[in-house]
């Protein structure tokens, strides 16, 4: 009989487009730890504020997405006592809205300074961070970050530019540092990630890689579609 793997809440990190959704579903289908994870802003935006674009919220409504996210993903964890992969942290609330003060509130690859948030927003946005820093340091037992290696994609959902993720992933990353939180940075392919984080942390496997990646790139096409 062999003996069980220790649990562990390993978060998933990195910016829009780095692949967190594929990598930690995959992940989940390749060890079967539990994946948890909160709505994306667009969906809880339909909840929210029916009938608006993200690019149409002001920042005062960016905060109340980002806490009712920072929530979901909250409550979604506590059912999980035996461990987790996250997709995404409550780190990333934090980063997308202290990166908005610097970035401009909807932020464009063509920075336009009357963009900027009201002088309140970076104050405010802080305050939360203390209470989403405070959550990581307590709810995460290590990150796997993924690093800028796929290019951004352009489906209207996402007012974000490239600009914008840089700042994000060296916010993030400077961030752990700042916790004391350990972390990986991972990159290469799908399977290149699966297989480096399962001998990272020595976790079971139940499935090859490629069916692992091919049972997430399912899962996620399901969703678009129903989208």
């Amino acid at each position: 009989m062999t003996s069980p793997v220790p649990a562990r809440r390993i978060a998933v990190s990195g910016t829009y487009c780095t692949g967190k959704t594929t990598t930690t579903i995959a992940l989940a289908h390749l060890t079967g730890i539990p994946r948890t994870h909160a709505r994306t802003m667009r969906e809880i935006l339909a909840d929210a504020l029916p009938g608006k674009r993200l690019e149409e919220c002001s920042a005062p409504e960016l905060i109340q997405l980002g806490i009712q996210r920072y929530t979901e993903r909250a409550v979604h964890e506590s059912r999980l006592a035996g461990g987790f992969l996250s997709d995404g942290s409550s780190l990333h609330e934090w980063v997308y809205g202290k990166v908005r003060v610097r970035a401009g509130i909807h932020p464009t690859d063509g920075y336009d300074a009357t963009a900027a948030p009201p002088d309140f927003y970076e104050e405010v946005v802080d305050s939360m961070g203390a209470v989403l820093k405070r959550h990581a340091r307590q709810a995460y037992d290590v990150f796997v970050h993924l690093p800028v290696e796929f290019g951004l994609v352009e489906d209207g959902h996402r007012p974000v530019s490239e600009r914008f993720r840089r700042m994000s992933d060296e916010l993030l990353r400077t961030s752990l540092d700042e916790l004391a939180i350990p972390y990986h940075v991972v990159g290469g392919t799908i399977e290149e990630r699966l297989a480096t984080v399962v001998d990272i942390f020595g976790l079971p496997t139940r499935m090859s890689l490629a069916h692992a990646v091919d049972l997430a790139y399912e899962d996620t096409a399901r969703t678009a579609a129903l989208a």
